[in-house]
């Protein structure tokens, strides 16, 4: 097995249903694939050599918590400089990019509602952003 030096995570708030769960992950990890590229492997291709897009070429980590531990990882990241993105409650009622950003620029970051967020950096320190998170079953 392929050992990294870095960490793709993703933070899901504990409470969120089954649907909403998969919606944010899909929309998080968007956020480090568009500014890692470096992160994606090749395309696929099958045995009749048709092409299929590229992923992560790495394991992408799916971890839950309270909505404590959200904000705390939220301020550990900032506070480490790390990039990362963010899904809060109100985008579950909007229908567009455009919405989005006008829902989470309404909010100062220390009253954000996160659903979750997503981070990639240095193995030790994506860990300790993520303290008080469990491995998402």
């Amino acid at each position: 097995m392929t050992s990294f030096d870095t960490k793709i995570a993703v933070l899901l708030r504990e409470d969120l249903a089954s649907w909403q769960r998969l919606n944010v992950t899909a929309f998080l990890v968007s956020g480090i694939a568009h500014v890692t590229p470096e992160l994606m492997g090749d395309p696929y291709l099958d045995a009749d050599d048709t092409e299929y897009l590229p992923m992560f070429g790495q394991p992408v980590m799916v971890f839950s918590g309270t909505a404590d531990v959200l904000t705390a990882a939220h301020t550990r990241a900032l506070g480490r400089g790390l990039r990362f993105s963010i899904f809060t409650d109100e985008l579950f009622h909007t229908g567009n990019d455009i919405d989005n950003r006008a829902a989470v620029r309404a909010v100062p970051g220390e009253k954000l509602a996160l659903a979750g967020l997503a981070v990639h950096g240095p193995k030790n320190a994506v860990d300790k952003i993520l303290k008080g998170a469990s491995l998402h079953r």
